[in-house]
């Protein structure tokens, strides 16, 4: 049962990262693409995830918690530098 539905899942997160990407390149505003940057990089980590159950190996496991740790230190950054103008205080 899970074998059948994953390619479906895999499917509809690709469709959202292109939609992610998007609304990247054209967001009226800059925390409208600082937002579907993050929603990029959540949807790609979902999707490595997804790609690991369905070829039961570990590896994709391990570069999605790298992914997660670089998504969030960059989305802070991005926020950071969009409130203060400056990243470093």
């Amino acid at each position: 049962m899970t074998a059948a539905v994953l390619p479906f899942v895999i499917g509809a997160f690709a469709l959202a990262m292109l939609l992610a990407a998007w609304r990247l390149l054209r967001g009226p505003s800059l925390p409208d693409r600082i937002l579907a940057l993050d929603t990029l990089y959540i949807d790609s980590l979902a999707l490595l995830v997804l790609v690991g159950v369905y070829r039961d190996t570990p590896l994709y496991f391990e570069a999605a918690l790298v992914i997660s740790m670089l998504g969030f230190v960059g989305t802070v950054v991005l926020s950071k530098y969009l409130m203060r103008g400056d990243i470093a205080e």
